[in-house]
């Protein structure tokens, strides 16, 4: 299953008066597409800054140490807050604790929902206008260097007629849009209409009637309308009548709904009517002489996609997939020579050297590597994408920690002094010296051999698994995604759009009354309403990544459970890729896929939810579960002892072993490395060493595990 977004290596320190507060320190963890991980552990142990920082908002005082957060062929950490902007809301999105920290207590809760899609809408068609011209012209010229000179003329011919009737189908798709549009203003008027009209609410009925009348008349487009047109003729006829015969002092407003009723129940047939393909009509209306539009949208889609794939498809998606062919091979060659690159570049980094040498090997290598990047792989490959900043980042820092490590030396010796000729005078001293901040060579020159080693793993295994790509399969998605592309450049959000797909996003999240509840302010509504709200905030843009960051923590426990239930819901519906911090293991057991567990700013143990609730190996891990009440334990819950340790001083060896009753004597040496349990699970505890002596589960968790196993159990035979 392929990864949406990948943490790698993250350092993550905060500058304090106090020193710097080691906050994330070495993680890596990986969120798969379509699926929920979840971050867990106590106050403190990073999990809230590792999602921060994929957000690109920490704080001003922060320093990023060293990592990676690569998604869609970008490295989070090294990318402008220009292109944040892109990204923060639209493609990912978060959810936090506090529902108020949210949402404007001034603003109505209908203008939070709909600000981020009126925002987004321009810059969204400006990213797919740039995206589908980059794409089309990587595509041309791979179709040029697959089919050689004697094709050029066939080939420029085909993307001219491609662009020409792209052109043409976007033309006919905008006017359709902004008939859509309009049909779907007037609907939400007729739902607000018949809703307020059910409640007894006052409003003035002959002007929404007229208005009404005059909306229906601005929804014209062919492809909306033609089946539609004399039943929106008799429609308007009868608006005007009830109009004329409302009586506002007899309130006769029944022959009013009756007609309003009839109105939403066409609009809704209009708006819900099988969408025409805009792709193969643009081309059925250019090059077919015969060509009728004038016909029902489904026997127009079927004519039309009939002629374009006799007339155009066949020959033009023969050239493309030369093109994703030629271009893959390509690639795939460049990227067996660049092991050998990557190997020499190892041996030079592993040994001294200077600035300028580094420079000239990062430049040739860098080229490389961009060389081998597959430039019509349909998602793109973060690691190929981003391995030019990383490592010049790496170098960077390389020199800059050398040039900077005297001065914090003579800064260390010079507070340490007057804290010693203070302590000589009979003087106390309260106040401590700031650690220094000294990085050895070896450890500023192994970031850059990690991130070397990473993209030698990395591409080792794309050489590996090439003959497992599937080309026919990535032409298709390389000509869907053009189509795609093509329809969001003319894709516009009005107002009144963003309003009724703002209702919709309330009703979806379980807003009852939506139409009423739209204007009023966020102090009206209960705890857990204001959170379902955030959460449609969060879904406006529909994005890609959802982090949830203790969502439910401030909510009571009936509330908590359905918080969840429509956070599952959500991921299900719309596919999303969610990320999910808590401190409470048993708040995941439902609904994660995998989980990582956090402590003292690393990871301790990662594998999937069956395998942290069913085979835990951390003795963390243990005591979260121990402290976790469930309907069954009968005993007293084990709190966990102690309090996390203070990050500004981290400890040398396992930051758990003072809290840990099976701590051992390495673990206040040495931090323990990860220990492979599967293929997919892995721990950080001396207790998994071959040599480490035998430990048991604590009782309370493997009752806890045989009563889950006996009830799965019964539960399957049913």
């Amino acid at each position: 299953m392929d990864n949406i977004l990948e943490v790698k290596n993250l350092k993550v320190s905060f500058r304090t008066q106090a020193g710097t507060l080691k906050a994330v320190r070495d993680i890596s963890l990986d969120l798969k597409r379509g699926k929920t991980l979840a971050i867990v552990g106590e106050s403190g142990s990073g999990k809230s800054v590792t999602a921060k920082a994929i957000l690109g908002i920490l704080a001003g005082n922060t320093i990023i140490e060293g990592g990676e957060i690569l998604y869609d062929g970008k490295d989070l950490l090294k990318i402008s807050e220009e292109d944040f902007h892109n990204i923060r809301g639209d493609k990912i999105s978060m959810i936090f604790q506090d529902p108020l920290s949210s949402l404007d207590p001034i603003v109505k809760i209908g203008k939070q929902i709909t600000e981020a899609m009126l925002l987004k809408s321009s810059t969204n068609r400006r990213v797919a206008k740039k995206e589908y011209d980059s794409r089309l012209e990587a595509l041309k010229k791979n179709m040029y260097a697959a089919e050689g000179s004697n094709h050029t003329g066939e080939i420029d011919e085909l993307m001219k007629t491609f662009e020409r009737f792209c052109l043409e189908g976007n033309h006919l798709e905008n006017a359709y849009n902004i008939a859509h549009s309009n049909a779907e203003d007037l609907l939400g008027l007729t739902e607000n209409f018949l809703f307020l009209a059910e409640k007894n609410q006052p409003q003035d009925v002959k002007k929404s009637l007229r208005d009404f009348r005059t909306r229906l008349g601005k929804i014209e487009d062919p492809f909306l309308t033609r089946e539609y047109k004399p039943r929106m003729e008799a429609c308007a006829n009868d608006l005007s009548r009830a109009a004329s015969g409302y009586n506002k002092k007899e309130n006769n407003i029944q022959e009013s709904v009756a007609e309003v009723q009839k109105l939403d129940a066409l609009l809704k047939e209009i708006t819900e009517q099988t969408r025409p393909d805009f792709f193969s009509i643009g081309y059925y209306k250019l090059y077919d002489p015969s060509a009728n539009l004038d016909q029902p949208v489904d026997t127009l889609n079927a004519k039309a996609e009939a002629y374009i794939n006799e007339k155009f498809l066949p020959r033009f998606t023969q050239y493309e997939q030369e093109g994703v062919k030629y271009s893959f091979e390509r690639a795939l060659g460049k990227k067996k020579d660049v092991l050998g690159k990557l190997k020499d570049a190892r041996e030079f980094f592993a040994k001294d050297f200077t600035q300028a040498e580094a420079k000239k090997v990062s430049k040739a290598l860098c080229a490389e590597i961009d060389e081998s990047i597959d430039e019509l792989e349909y998602i793109k490959d973060s690691r190929a994408y981003t391995f030019r900043t990383a490592l010049n980042n790496a170098i960077d820092r390389y020199f800059l920690c050398l040039k900077r490590n005297p001065k914090e030396e003579a800064r260390f010796a010079r507070q340490t002094a007057k804290r010693e000729r203070l302590i000589a005078r009979g003087k106390t001293v309260t106040w401590k010296v700031v650690p220094k901040a000294v990085y050895s060579k070896e450890e500023l020159s192994g970031n850059i051999l990690q991130i070397i080693d990473r993209m030698n793993e990395h591409y080792d295994d794309l050489v590996r698994q090439s003959d497992q790509v599937d080309l026919t399969k990535r032409t298709n998605d390389l000509t869907n995604h053009l189509k795609k592309t093509a329809s969001e450049i003319v894709y516009r959000v009005t107002k009144s759009m963003a309003k009724e797909k703002a209702i919709k996003l309330m009703d979806e999240v379980g807003i009852h009354e939506p139409r009423l509840r739209y204007n009023q302010y966020p102090f009206e509504f209960s705890g857990g309403m204001r959170q379902r709200i955030v959460i449609a905030i969060a879904l406006a843009a529909n994005p890609d990544i959802l982090i949830c960051d203790e969502p439910t923590t401030a909510l009571d426990v009936t509330i908590q459970s359905q918080i969840l239930e429509l956070i599952n819901k959500l991921k299900a519906e719309r596919g999303l890729s969610i990320i999910f911090i808590t401190h409470d293991l048993g708040v995941v057991a439902n609904m994660a896929d995998d989980i990582a567990v956090m402590y003292a700013g690393k990871i301790v143990e990662y594998g999937s939810a069956d395998e942290i609730f069913y085979d835990p190996r951390h003795p963390y891990t243990w005591a979260l579960l121990s402290s976790m009440p469930d309907l069954d334990t009968k005993e007293k819950l084990d709190a966990i002892p102690g309090t996390p340790p203070n990050m500004i001083y981290p400890p040398v060896g396992d930051a758990f072993a003072a809290r840990n009753k099976y701590a051992m004597q390495i673990d206040y040496e040495e931090h323990p490395p990860f220990f492979r349990v599967t293929d997919t699970h892995y721990a950080a505890t001396w207790l998994l060493h071959p040599d480490a002596p035998k430990v048991e589960i604590p009782k309370a968790i493997t009752d806890r595990i045989r009563r889950m196993t006996e009830r799965l159990e019964g539960g399957a035979e049913k």
